[in-house]
């Protein structure tokens, strides 16, 4: 696997998805703003997890683990 493979990391779908939802057209005051923008968009995608696993989709892996089921 090369040393940087954005195609290949669901992560980097995540975070498309933030940029272009909670973070778009906004100006950041301060840092504190950032964080406090990024949380909450995160915190939106938390519990969609058909879009989570369409980041994984996305990048052609298959997962290997089983999902822990609550108890």
């Amino acid at each position: 696997m090369p040393t940087y493979a954005p195609d290949l990391n669901p992560v980097e779908g995540i975070w498309s998805l933030v940029r272009r939802s909670s973070q778009a057209n906004t100006a950041f005051t301060t840092p504190e703003h950032l964080l406090r923008v990024l949380r909450h968009g995160l915190r939106q995608l938390q519990y969609r997890s058909d879009i989570l696993d369409g980041c994984l989709t996305a990048t052609g892996l298959i997962l290997t683990t089983s999902r822990l089921k609550p108890q």
